[in-house]
């Protein structure tokens, strides 16, 4: 039986009623992330973020889609913002191509539960089941992903934001060559301005999520660090 996840402040709740043991425990875990994180030293905290995420995510995960009738209905909504070949046309509008589905499936939960803001995504995601939820990250996850710039990006900048990356250890969650993996988004390739959105977003503490950390790595850079670093990621070749 799969057992439905919804957001609820800072924490994840299980809707069942007849909810197992097992499950329960994780959600405990759930409650107490923060509080776990902040009392973790900086440099162990990816690890406290993934091992309580993907307990979390993989119960959600445990049953394959079915019934995921709304999204296939909404699919070509989705496409005509994103792009139908993972790669967005929209301004400050991410592309999807190449995204991990543990990534895209937690970001849809928290559109879904109102725990992420966007007035689109949240009326897009209305409605919708986790099993439908469970169906977009892996049509999402197969998207081929986007293409890299076709001329090479500014070598000054790409030297600044190259440094700026590596020194705020953004190589460390997000891969080596930024591709992301399981919770942590892919960043190489993806829209400049989107990313650049995303990063004051972030820095202001307008998007949180569930990544308490990125705050505080991006309080201390000012905003032409990141457009460099933005520049950076969205013309690696």
């Amino acid at each position: 039986m799969t057992t439905p996840i919804r957001h609820s402040g800072a924490r994840a709740q299980v809707r069942d009623p007849g909810i197992q043991p097992h499950t329960q425990r994780l959600v405990s875990l759930s409650r107490f992330r923060v509080r776990t994180l902040r009392r973790a030293p900086r440099n162990d905290r990816l690890k406290v973020v993934r091992s309580i995420f993907l307990a979390i995510t993989f119960a959600l995960l445990a049953t394959a889609p079915a019934g995921a009738g709304v999204f296939e209905e909404r699919k070509e909504q989705c496409l005509a913002c994103h792009g139908d070949k993972g790669m967005s046309p929209t301004p400050e509008t991410p592309s999807l191509g190449g995204q991990p589905d543990l990534f895209v499936l937690y970001q849809l939960v928290g559109f879904r539960d109102a725990q992420r803001t966007s007035e689109i995504m949240n009326e897009m995601m209305k409605g919708m089941s986790d099993d439908d939820l469970r169906a977009a990250g892996a049509f999402i996850a197969k998207m081929p992903p986007p293409s890299p710039p076709t001329e090479a990006g500014e070598p000054a900048r790409m030297a600044r934001g190259k440094t700026l990356a590596e020194n705020n250890r953004c190589n460390v969650c997000h891969t080596a060559d930024y591709t992301g993996q399981d919770q942590m988004p892919r960043l190489r390739n993806q829209r400049e301005d989107y990313l650049l959105k995303a990063l004051r977003d972030y820095k202001t503490g307008k998007r949180f999520g569930g990544r308490a950390e990125m705050n505080e790595v991006l309080n201390p850079l000012d905003d032409t660090a990141l457009a460099d670093l933005a520049y950076f990621l969205a013309h690696m070749r």
